[in-house]
Parts: C-alpha cells; sequence; structure tokens
C-alpha cells in the first residue's frame, strides 16, 4: 500500500508540532521586522549623506558664515551636518557678544558640536543593535524548533516496530524548515547590520573633519 505523503512547504509547516510552528512564526516576525529596519536604515542613511555633500559645497563657496547660519538655522529640513554646524556657530557667536576670551569661545563652540556630533550619530545609530540581535539569535532560535521537531519525530517512531524512510522523512522535512527560516533571517540582518555600520563609520569622520575644520576657521576669526 503506497501512502502519499505531502512535502510541501505549507503542509509541512502546518503538520508541525506548536512549539516548531511558534518557532516558525516568531522568526518570520523578525525576518519581517529586520527587513522593514533595512529599508527605513537605507533611506536614512541616503538622506544624510546627501544632506552632507550638499551642505559642504555650500559650506566651501566661501559665503558669509553669519548668512549662511541664518539661512541654515530658518531651515526644517536640515540634519547632520547643518546641526553641527549651527550648535557650534550660535556658541561661537553667543560668547563673542558676551566678550568671553578666544580660547573659552573656541572651546564652547567644539564642545556644542561635539554634543550636536553624538546626538545625530546616536540617531542614524538607532535600531542598528536590533539588526545585529537578529543575525545572531536566529539561527538559534531556528535551531531550536529543528531540535524539538526532530525530537518529537523520534518519539513518534518510538512506538512503530519498524521505522522506514516514508515515516522519518516528513517529522525532519518540517524540523529543518524551522533552521531555514531562521537563516533566512539572519543573513540579511548581519549583511545590512555591516554595511550600514561602515557607511555610519565614514559618514562620522566626515563628521569629525568638519568640526576639526570649522573650528581652525572660527580660531582664526578670533
Amino acid at each position: 500500500m503506497n501512502v502519499h505523503t505531502d512535502l510541501s512547504f505549507v503542509a509541512l509547516v502546518l503538520q508541525a508540532s506548536v512549539v516548531v510552528q511558534a518557532v516558525m512564526a516568531l522568526l518570520a516576525f523578525l525576518s519581517l521586522w529586520s527587513w522593514w529596519q533595512i529599508f527605513l536604515k537605507m533611506f536614512q542613511i541616503r538622506r544624510a549623506v546627501r544632506d552632507t555633500t550638499a551642505f559642504e559645497d555650500d559650506f566651501w563657496k566661501g559665503g558669509d558664515l553669519a548668512e549662511l547660519y541664518q539661512r541654515v538655522s530658518q531651515s526644517r529640513t536640515g540634519a547632520g551636518l547643518e546641526h553641527i554646524f549651527t550648535a557650534g556657530f550660535r556658541e561661537y557667536a553667543k560668547h563673542r557678544k558676551q566678550g568671553s576670551a578666544s580660547v573659552v569661545t573656541l572651546d564652547a563652540a567644539r564642545r556644542a558640536m561635539r554634543a550636536a556630533y553624538q546626538r545625530e550619530i546616536d540617531a542614524l545609530e538607532a535600531k542598528l543593535s536590533g539588526l545585529a540581535t537578529v543575525g545572531s539569535v536566529s539561527p538559534y532560535i531556528g535551531l531550536f524548533g529543528t531540535v524539538w521537531g526532530i525530537m518529537n519525530s523520534f518519539r513518534g517512531l518510538a512506538s512503530v516496530g519498524q521505522a522506514t524512510l516514508a515515516q522519518v522523512a516528513p517529522g525532519i522535512a518540517e524540523a529543518l524548515i524551522a533552521t531555514a527560516i531562521g537563516l533566512f533571517a539572519a543573513i540579511p540582518a548581519v549583511v545590512a547590520y555591516n554595511r550600514y555600520t561602515h557607511d555610519l563609520d565614514r559618514l562620522a569622520t566626515r563628521y569629525e573633519t568638519f568640526i576639526e575644520e570649522f573650528s581652525n576657521i572660527l580660531q582664526r576669526q578670533g
């Protein structure tokens, strides 16, 4: 008697035990969340790089800094390097108006720019740790589902006098699906995390370079 066993993906998921199905559902949620964050972070970093390039081009045209400050501070769409510039120039202008010493004025401007720099980097790094977490734990969650499914398969075979491949294959196949879903969730998250970390390091270097160069300009003006 030939018994046809449905080994399609949907059938194996539906026939899996409750624990394995819960593991699969959790991994599917983590995968969807990580892809959502991947696209959001991609757009955020691209916008930051584009805004940084545009502001650098505007800044190094050599125009009046006070005029640039007024124009940038009134803009509601600026971010990144513009915020660092406005924070530093605002503090510099305030101390100059108060008649502070040049050393004190420059130090205050640098501290204001460093604080703005840290806020911008923190905003860009938000949710990156989540991608790292998904990339590191998803394979282990999938492995847990696989181990649980295989364990249940062998427990079911304990009451069978003679085990055949047809009896073993469905249980092992549905268990291995959990590992496959875990890898599907982990690999894109790890790739995106490494890529975005590299991009943010380069962007942070551009921010720090601007702080040093702008500090030199303020020092010469002081």
